[in-house]
């Protein structure tokens, strides 16, 4: 736990001076899903792109 408390520290200290508590908020969620989404796709649970597409194009573009 220490090491994300860390980790976190470091991030907000990144951020510009001038930043408010929403715009934080804002960047650790933001934070947060990127690195879900990586560790998503390291454990092999994404789905390729092309799949994705066509599923879209059979929702979206049904006549």
């Amino acid at each position: 736990m220490e090491m994300v408390k860390k980790e976190i520290i470091q991030f907000i200290q990144s951020l510009p001076d001038d930043i408010n508590i929403n715009d934080i908020m804002d960047e650790l969620y933001f934070k947060l899903q990127v690195d879900n989404g990586l560790k998503e796709l390291e454990e092999g649970k994404s789905i390729p792109h092309d799949d994705v597409e066509q599923k879209f194009k059979e929702k979206w573009l049904q006549k």
